[in-house]
């Protein structure tokens, strides 16, 4: 099941419609929220760890609101240095310092009746949160080099993967820049956070890059689904997507599966301080390393169960009765 964000409402920006997948409650109320915030104009902070959606969801809210069709600009808060940020954000007039051989407009001036997207916003400097704040009261600015003001008129979208409050508390953000970006507010869940979505996410991606790369969509194996709803995934969806990328381009075999051995990932729980007995923990420990061993013999067979079955050193029988067990499928061999 995949959900997409206002779906009807001119979404052609084709990064939206990418990762608005889920059906955990959690996804679902943070769509709700998104939904909402579209329909309005105020300045949003959207908040959330590394990976989580951040600018994904920014661009939802631009393009399911009425200001889909004029412009969506967005500006990397840590790549803008003290010294070229107010000619990045309003543009610069021919001469107006010693490399400035062009006029040329900014980034705000480009994203005019549109949407101004603010990532990273953290890791501007002191100068550049005053710089950014003096815009923000009444969106007028100045090209350097000019001493006509302009005005335009854009929305403002921040992102940060820290918590601003925490910032201002410490003294490294400006509590009035804090307040004139912080009318709205989002706080994407991680995807630890996200339940099954993992799960979803992992087909989505496999479909994507199986149509990107021309070739057929390949299951990913039981043991391997376990194994992602495990994972604490601490680069979120973009770790998901990077992982299901390099599995689906260099895993051998009719199946994507985790590559590190599980016999030592499951040694290693196995001993691992818990509440399960000495017996519980051994027979987990047995049965994620015959998963992953049945699985990896197999696929180096090619999915032949007796070919599979001989490298194993195993009987037939037996070994097919091992793949029922784990619910491992394969093919009839010679």
């Amino acid at each position: 099941m995949r959900t997409e964000l206002l779906p009807d409402k001119g979404l052609h920006d084709e990064q939206v419609g990418q990762l608005i997948v889920g059906r955990s409650a959690v996804h679902l109320q943070t769509m709700a929220q998104l939904r909402g915030i579209a329909a309005s104009e105020a300045p949003v902070l959207i908040e959330g760890e590394t990976g989580s959606g951040k600018e994904l969801a920014a661009r939802a809210i631009h393009y399911g609101g009425v200001r889909r069709h004029a412009p969506f600009v967005p500006v990397n808060c840590g790549a803008l240095p003290d010294t070229l940020i107010e000619s990045e954000l309003f543009g610069v007039q021919r001469g107006a310092f010693t490399d400035a051989r062009h006029t040329r407009s900014g980034l705000v001036a480009e994203a005019a009746g549109g949407t101004l997207f603010l990532d990273e916003v953290d890791a501007l400097s002191a100068k550049a949160q005053v710089t950014l704040l003096r815009f923000l009261q009444d969106q007028r600015f100045r090209p350097v080099g000019t001493a006509r003001e302009q005005c335009t008129d854009v929305r403002i979208v921040a992102a940060s993967n820290r918590p601003l409050d925490a910032l201002v508390a410490r003294q490294g953000f400006r509590a009035d820049l804090l307040y004139r970006l912080k009318i709205l507010h989002v706080v994407l869940p991680p995807l630890r956070a996200r339940g099954d979505d993992v799960e979803l996410l992992a087909e989505h991606f496999v479909a994507f890059f199986a149509q990107k790369y021309g070739r057929e969509p390949r299951p990913i194996h039981a043991a391997t689904r376990a194994w992602l709803r495990r994972h604490p995934w601490p680069g979120n969806v973009r770790e998901l997507e990077n992982w299901v990328h390099r599995q689906f381009l260099m895993c051998p075999g009719p199946t994507l599966h985790h590559e590190p051995p599980a016999a030592a990932a499951a040694l290693d729980d196995a001993l691992r301080p818990t509440a399960t007995g000495f017996a519980q923990a051994k027979a987990e420990a047995v049965r994620r390393f015959e998963c992953d061993y049945l699985q990896r013999v197999l696929d180096e067979a090619g999915g032949n169960v007796s070919r599979a079955a001989r490298l194993a050193g195993k009987e037939r029988r037996a070994f097919g009765k091992l793949l029922k067990k784990h619910g491992i499928a394969g093919h009839a061999g010679d």
